[in-house]
C-alpha cells in the first residue's frame, strides 16, 4: 500500500511539475514592467519556490535539531525519528538552495552584467548554503556518539541566517531586487496569470521537495535501525 501511495504522489508530483513549466512559460505573459527584461523574468517561477521550499526544509532541519537534543537523554526513539528528519530536512534544502544559487547568477548576468555581486541577499544565502554543507560534511565525515549532539547544534545556529537572509533586501539598500510581496508600490504581478503560473510552481517544487524529504527520511530510519542492530549484534558476541 505504501509502494502503491508513493508512486501515486510520484505521478502527481510530475504531472504538477509539467503544468507548473507550461503555466510559466507559455502561459504568463513576458513582464516588461521589471527593468525591460521581457522573458528573462521567467526564472522568478523557479528561482524564488526553490528559496520558498528550501526555508520550509530548513525549518524542518532546525525542528529535528531541536528534538534530538531535547529526547536525545530521555527518550532515544524519539530522538533518532527526530535526528533522522534534521539530516532529511537539511539535505532536501542545500539541494533546493544550490538551485536558488544557480539560477540567481543565471539572472543576474542578464539583467546585471555580472555573474556575482556581495550584496547582502546573495551574501548571507551562501552563508546559508555553506553552513549547511558543513553540516552535511560533518554527518558525513565525523564519527563517535557526539556527532549528533554537534550536528544538532550546527544545524539550529544554520537556521539562525534564514530570517536574515528572507529579511535582507528589507532591512538594506541593495542591487537584488525589491520582495515580489510586501515591497514597494510596484511590488507583485501585475497580471493574474502571471501569479497562477507563480502559485503553480511554488506547489510543484514543494511537492516534488516533500517526495525527496519523505524517501530520504525513511532511508535514514532504515540506516539507523541497521546501525542499531548491528551494534546489538556487536554486544551480543
Amino acid at each position: 500500500m505504501k509502494k502503491l501511495l508513493l508512486s501515486l504522489y510520484a505521478a502527481l508530483t510530475v504531472a504538477l511539475l509539467v503544468w507548473g513549466f507550461y503555466q510559466a512559460i507559455y502561459v504568463a505573459p513576458a513582464d516588461d514592467r521589471l527593468g525591460g527584461q521581457g522573458e528573462l523574468y521567467r526564472i522568478i517561477f523557479y528561482h524564488v519556490p526553490s528559496a520558498m521550499v528550501a526555508f520550509l526544509f530548513f525549518a524542518i532541519s532546525l525542528a529535528g535539531s531541536i528534538g534530538y537534543l531535547s529526547f536525545r537523554r530521555s527518550r532515544d526513539a524519539w530522538a533518532q525519528i527526530s535526528d533522522a528528519w534534521a539530516l532529511a530536512g537539511a539535505e532536501v534544502g542545500v539541494v533546493f538552495c544550490t538551485v536558488v544559487l544557480i539560477t540567481g547568477p543565471l539572472w543576474g548576468r542578464r539583467a546585471w552584467g555580472i555573474w556575482w555581486t556581495w550584496d547582502a541577499r546573495l551574501t548571507t544565502t551562501l552563508v546559508l548554503w555553506l553552513i549547511y554543507v558543513s553540516y552535511l560534511l560533518l554527518r558525513r565525515f565525523a564519527a563517535g556518539p557526539q556527532m549528533q549532539t554537534l550536528a544538532a547544534v550546527l544545524g539550529i545556529f544554520g537556521a539562525l541566517d534564514v530570517p536574515i537572509v528572507y529579511m535582507s533586501n528589507r532591512w538594506w539598500r541593495m542591487q537584488h531586487p525589491s520582495p515580489v510581496f510586501g515591497g514597494d508600490a510596484d511590488s507583485g504581478f501585475k497580471d493574474p496569470r502571471m501569479l497562477h503560473a507563480f502559485g503553480w510552481n511554488i506547489l510543484a517544487w514543494l511537492a516534488w521537495g516533500l517526495l525527496i524529504l519523505v524517501v530520504r527520511y525513511y532511508a535514514e530510519r532504515r540506516s539507523q535501525k541497521i546501525a542499531a542492530q548491528d551494534v546489538q549484534d556487536a554486544l551480543n558476541a
